[in-house]
């Protein structure tokens, strides 16, 4: 799940720091998406290819694979897809519990599917991971608190610090950025409400979705009425972008919106204000705990029209060019304690 987007980017950031320890480890996966890891003496890539939550992986992983598996002292998993036939103690990251929270975002059959690999991670560690107090309490309800459940953040990745150090005089433009997807809890629905209505009282911004089109378009016609009613010429999608792409946008916009009604973390408002970037974002739990201290502003979750007058509130009153977010801030959350939270729970 290395290039997996919100997984992906908390493992890629934790690696390093696992393999400066002087630890051996094995990585499990497909050796092409591992090529740069390679240069560490202490890790040993093990190619597999199994799919994540298949059955294969659930009930039949290869015998070799757990031959390597069972030598080592720990199994963590970034993720609550565990393999059978661990003999070793097992260690495992839950982001968020969302499902069960937000049932309307699958079916019954989805529902209890992922009901069956979240108590079945739960059942097999001997502690879990995860990456907010609000997680926590979230996993604690659904799951129970019969084994510990350790909070270990996410963080800002170093080329965010790196990008910031090495531009920074990119002009601010009159757009609003959103990173996310179609799916309810991100909240796209409700920005898409706000910015018509902002747009009708002069906002002169454009807002930028990052992502592309034709995703949104095959998961939602509603969304993309929603997107012709205020016009192709105010709402753009940039398709993929790279990570450096990713950085012009959110560096050279006025404000970041994060509409989302749920989240296990949440990078992004991070990431746009160590950018220099103004965050506009929802006041649900974990935003507020996530996010206590910074100078972000934040909009009743799910309230199109208190996120319009925010908009317009940040466009008429507030110099929107780039400000610098105290030090103390950007390095609050580093992968650097994540991971060392982490080494200490498998040492005791």
């Amino acid at each position: 799940m290395i290039n997996s987007s919100g997984i992906g980017v908390y493992l890629r950031g934790c690696l390093p720091f696992f393999l400066q320890t002087g630890n051996n480890f094995f990585l499990i996966g497909n050796k092409s998406e591992l090529k740069e890891y390679e240069s560490y003496k202490n890790a040993k890539i093990v190619e597999l290819k199994i799919k994540p939550f298949s059955l294969q992986e659930l009930f039949f992983p290869p015998s070799s694979f757990l031959k390597i598996i069972n030598k080592a002292s720990f199994y963590y998993s970034p993720f609550f897809n565990v393999p059978s036939c661990i003999k070793i103690p097992v260690f495992t990251t839950i982001h968020d519990i969302i499902f069960p929270d937000m049932p309307e975002l699958s079916s019954k059959a989805g529902l209890l599917a992922r009901m069956f690999f979240y108590k079945r991670a739960y059942g097999k560690s001997k502690k879990i991971f995860t990456v907010s107090n609000f997680s926590k309490s979230r996993i604690e309800h659904h799951l129970g608190t019969g084994k510990p459940v350790i909070v270990t953040h996410s963080a800002l990745q170093p080329m965010f610090l790196e990008f910031n150090k090495n531009n920074k005089t990119i002009p601010k433009k009159e757009t609003v950025v959103f990173i996310g997807n179609i799916k309810k809890h991100k909240g796209l629905d409700c920005l898409l409400d706000a910015f018509e209505l902002a747009k009708k009282e002069g906002l002169p911004h454009k807002l930028i979705i990052i992502g592309s089109k034709e995703n949104f378009r095959s998961s939602d016609e509603n969304i993309i009425k929603k997107i012709e009613k205020i016009g192709e010429d105010a709402v753009s999608f940039t398709g993929f972008v790279s990570d450096e792409e990713l950085m012009q946008h959110l560096a050279s916009a006025a404000i970041l919106v994060q509409p989302s009604l749920y989240e296990g973390f949440c990078l992004p408002p991070l990431e746009a204000m160590v950018l220099g970037t103004h965050a506009l974002i929802s006041d649900i739990p974990v935003l507020k705990e996530v996010y206590e201290g910074f100078p972000v502003t934040f909009f009743n979750a799910g309230n199109a029209e208190d996120l319009k007058n925010k908009l317009i509130f940040l466009h008429d009153n507030k110099n929107l060019t780039q400000f610098t977010l105290a030090q103390e801030l950007i390095f609050k959350y580093t992968f650097d304690k994540t991971v060392s939270v982490i080494l200490r729970e498998l040492y005791e």
